[in-house]
């Protein structure tokens, strides 16, 4: 699998830069985004867009999404080479997510580096979060792959579905982390995987099932992937409390954070349900906020 990713990874980095290049112009702009009504400054979106964007593009990530969308692709007897486009729209929601949410949850590092807010001001992070949102729906519209309009309309109606389903998850796991005790069951931990890191599982599946109109297989590739995600994100609690080094180390993050943030985990879950009480109430207080 890792020679799989490595052997696309510069393809999908060309093409994701193929629709937000490195060094932005003022006829870039005009094509993508259309003529301005008055003038852009290429040079201010070169500093608020493109280049905290491609500092954190270039620091790593397997880019995996993108990969398994291909495959996926592959698997329906479609050519990979003729979706690659389609391929960077989970990969960019991805990184989207993750940059709004190491502002929400006060991350100090990501692969390796300063989260970008320390680099970049919050400001000028969250916008280009955002517009890493919105970014692949410029993809749709622009239809490289000549979808009829009905599959078009499926597509933007999928990510809409599942985007609004992320932010579900992210509400309530921010919710969690921020009162006191532990009282959500393994079910609602597992919904909220779901809906936060379910969703961008459940696009890859279902883009590729839409894009090449295999819709047949479209349910079960998507239950596939969510559970796929959801294995990911309980695999992601265990190594942020096993490996996270300071300053970033080999894991990417800082040290401890979810402990700091005070996440629910599928860990505290089973702790709280399983310690003796006292271990239980402890561990109920460190994961507690000063005031909630």
């Amino acid at each position: 699998m890792h020679r799989v990713l490595e052997g696309w990874r510069p393809t999908v980095d060309e093409t994701i830069e193929s629709l937000l290049p490195r060094t932005i112009d003022e006829g870039y702009l005009a094509d993508f985004f259309g003529e301005p009504t008055y003038a852009y400054d290429a040079d201010a979106l070169q500093r608020a867009l493109s280049d905290p964007i491609w500092e954190l593009l270039d620091r790593g990530g397997k880019r995996w999404r993108a990969v398994l969308f291909l495959l996926f692709v592959e698997a329906f007897g479609e050519d990979p080479e003729a979706y690659l486009e389609y391929a960077a729209i989970p990969e960019i929601l991805h990184n989207g997510t993750i940059i709004v949410d190491d502002v929400e949850d006060g991350a100090t590092h990501r692969r390796g580096g300063p989260a970008l807010h320390h680099a970049h001001g919050t400001d000028v992070t969250l916008n280009a979060g955002n517009a890493m949102y919105f970014l692949p729906l410029k993809i749709i519209t622009r239809d490289p792959g000549g979808l009829s309009a009905e599959l078009r309309l499926d597509a933007y109606e999928m990510l809409m579905y599942e985007l609004n389903r992320t932010h579900l998850g992210q509400g309530m796991d921010i919710r969690w982390h921020n009162r006191k005790g532990i009282d959500i069951s393994e079910a609602e931990y597992l919904e909220m995987c779901a809906c936060k890191t379910g969703c961008l599982g459940r696009i890859v599946a279902r883009l590729a099932a839409i894009v090449t109109d295999n819709r047949e297989h479209e349910t079960a590739v998507a239950a596939y992937t969510e559970e796929m995600s959801i294995a990911f994100q309980i695999a992601d609690d265990v190594l942020d409390v096993e490996h996270a080094l300071e300053e970033g180390g080999a894991f990417g993050k800082g040290v401890g954070n979810d402990i700091r943030e005070g996440k629910k985990t599928l860990m505290a879950i089973h702790a709280v349900e399983n310690a003796p009480p006292a271990e239980a109430a402890r561990l109920e207080e460190i994961l507690s906020p000063t005031s909630a």
